[in-house]
């Protein structure tokens, strides 16, 4: 598993402390931040449960462009989604993934994980609409999938959508602007 470097480690306790001393509670001062990444890098993860997933969406991935960040598991040896997910998450959290994919069985554990890292939108898609919605709404920065929920000619689907639907901005701004704002509130160093 990806471990933090002392750099990384020391850059978001740097992010946390300049946060917490700003001390900025009025969401609507807040605004949202893009990745410091090329657009085209995405970190990819899954279970032993979606690891035959991910070895398809990486091969679409590359064949669309993307520059792909495998994360792990690297076989179906039963393991534990936290870890992997935890691993898309901080590449996502860090600047160094523009995007990421997490895959288990349901998809539902990933996503609450990645949801504790600083700056991750993780959202749960099991549908075009939802991943549409996910990134014009939402600005989700982070895909997780369920393989035991949906085929992979639907996943493929989804994570076409997912990537190529911008975020909607306008009035969806100050909402994403006021998610950011509960990560701040409650983010303990």
């Amino acid at each position: 598993m990806n471990q933090l470097s002392d750099a990384d480690l020391q850059a978001i306790i740097k992010e946390a402390l300049s946060r917490n001393l700003e001390k900025k509670t009025d969401a609507s001062s807040i605004s949202v931040s893009k990745p410091q990444t090329s657009n085209t890098v995405v970190a990819i993860g899954s279970d032993h449960g979606g690891f035959e997933m991910k070895e398809s969406l990486i091969k679409e991935l590359k064949s669309a462009g993307y520059e792909v960040k495998d994360c792990g598991t690297y076989n179906q040896e039963a393991c534990d989604y936290p870890d992997f997910a935890l691993a898309v998450a901080q590449q996502v959290s860090l600047g160094k993934a523009w995007r990421g994919v997490m895959i288990d069985g349901a998809g539902i554990g990933s996503c609450m994980v990645a949801n504790k890292v600083p700056h991750v939108r993780a959202a749960l898609c099991y549908d075009v609409s939802s991943a549409m919605n996910s990134r014009e709404h939402n600005d989700a920065n982070l895909l997780t999938l369920g393989a035991g929920l949906i085929g992979l000619s639907l996943a493929k689907q989804i994570l076409k959508t997912w990537l190529s639907t911008e975020f909607g901005g306008g009035r969806h701004a100050k909402r994403v602007d006021k998610i950011d704002a509960v990560e701040r509130q409650y983010f303990k160093d």
